[in-house]
């Protein structure tokens, strides 16, 4: 890039940035611009609240290099952005741009701390009240509360070649790219876990409950870790616990699913420990899902099967007529919501929870998708409207903002709060002020995503 007089440095640089679908836009910028205040410039032009730059060649720029070191003009590649909900605060991030966090600060909703830290963030996955960033060269980020896995010091210098985390309520779990375990976070509740170390080799996926661990091995058997209150001791079942495909947890309880479509589950029976009472009707599972309380499993026949506890989802005998061609069921504290392939919705389990859906029940048609926060869903209709029920103070209700939600792509929620992404990425948050409803801090900040 060569300016017309080099003998003066002229006092703007015009630039033009192009969408692949061809759309592009003339961009000027003073000679001292970073290719990141090319990128907010683009953003507002092209309207696109989320994109990374390229160059012709098709290689990512770097928002700290200066657009003089541009050799002509750039490519605006659009990004789907994420969102991470802990119990009390959001993350949302675009793979390999900025993280922007809102909600309770010491919980996750400040990450001041490791801002600097946080570049090309790959995921971040929540624990209750701290999160962990894996980034692209394989290691990990954390922040919130240091008990609750918000500091990974005491074994950064393992996670290295992270492929997956996890995470309980407490605690993290890191799988490596040699299959073995990292943990951090509450030591009682998974965050320790010497005692099965030598056990977790060749892992395939981990599952967390209130607090504690189980790992799939890659022959199909399991390794529990923990607090035995919440499900740690898997000895009374581990010879069932072959071919296990799939992990679902309760609160203190987890429900395994096998090859061959039976389920195999342990930990309290008030939370689902105990499936004795249904177990010759868990046959071909398909999936399995909880609230804090019960499971259901969704059969190959798209019916269900609901055990654990009877006010919180466990007994499903009130709509079993009416849950029929079942192709998704979701779960928050104390009720689910199960997805009919009419786009209908039928729910149970605590009325408080959202387990009673009457006053919105004509307005649950062509749902796409099912969101919750501890007491109350969200579902996204086909034409990108929301209704919601449930709890009031944890987003059961969101009419002060439902002329704002339209064209939604996404919901997530924490434990006491919505945040919803339209499809030109305006952000939408309602529920309790305290837990991640108020994000009027971080509006600003969307464009630099």
């Amino acid at each position: 890039m060569v300016p017309e007089n080099e003998a003066e440095e002229p006092a703007s640089i015009q630039l033009h940035v192009s969408l692949p679908s061809g759309r592009s836009a003339a961009v000027s910028l003073p000679p001292s611009a970073t290719i990141g205040d090319l990128k907010v410039a683009a953003q507002q032009v092209l309207d696109q609240p989320f994109l990374r730059l390229a160059a012709p060649d098709g290689r990512l720029l770097d928002c700290q290099d200066r657009v003089t070191d541009l050799d002509g003009d750039c490519l605006a590649v659009a990004l789907r952005p994420k969102i991470a909900a802990a119990w009390r605060a959001f993350a949302l991030w675009c793979v390999g741009g900025r993280v922007i966090t809102w909600g309770y600060g010491i919980f996750g909703g400040n990450s001041g701390r490791v801002a600097e830290k946080l570049r090309n963030v790959q995921q971040i996955t929540a624990s209750s009240f701290a999160f962990a960033a894996l980034l692209g060269d394989g290691s990990v980020v954390t922040w919130g509360s240091p008990r609750d896995g918000g500091d990974s010091s005491a074994v950064q210098d393992q996670l290295r070649q992270v492929q997956q985390i996890h995470a309980g309520k407490r605690a993290f779990a890191a799988i490596l790219a040699d299959g073995t375990v990292v943990t951090w976070g509450d030591a009682e509740s998974g965050g320790d876990c010497t005692e099965v170390q030598d056990q977790l080799k060749n892992v395939q996926h981990i599952c967390g409950s209130h607090g504690a661990f189980a790992a799939i091995l890659t022959d199909g058997t399991i390794v529990t870790w923990g607090d035995p209150e919440y499900a740690a001791d898997s000895t009374d079942v581990r010879d069932q616990l072959r071919n296990v495909q799939q992990i679902q947890s309760t609160r203190s309880a987890f429900a395994a699913t096998l090859a061959d479509g039976a389920v195999v589950t342990w930990g309290i029976w008030e939370s689902g420990g105990d499936s004795s009472a249904v177990q010759d009707q868990l046959k071909n599972v398909r999936q399995v899902c909880a609230t804090d309380f019960a499971f259901v499993a969704i059969l190959a026949d798209e019916t269900v099967v609901a055990w654990g506890d009877p006010l919180f989802g466990g007994d499903s005998s009130e709509v079993q007529h009416q849950l029929k061609s079942v192709q998704r069921v979701h779960g928050n504290t104390g009720a689910f919501a199960a997805i009919l392939a009419d786009g209908s919705v039928i729910t149970w389990g605590d009325g408080n929870d959202g387990g009673d859906s009457r006053a919105v029940q004509d307005q649950l048609r062509n749902v796409r998708e099912i969101h919750a926060t501890g007491r109350a869903f969200a579902a996204i209709l086909a034409d990108g409207t929301v209704v919601t029920w449930g709890d009031a103070e944890c987003g059961g209700v969101s009419a002060q903002v439902q002329e704002q939600l339209r064209n939604v792509q996404q919901i997530h929620g924490t434990k006491s709060a919505f945040a919803a992404l339209s499809a030109r990425g305006s952000l939408v948050t309602w529920g309790n002020p305290q837990r991640g409803a108020d994000s009027r801090a971080v509006k600003d900040q969307l464009s630099y995503v």
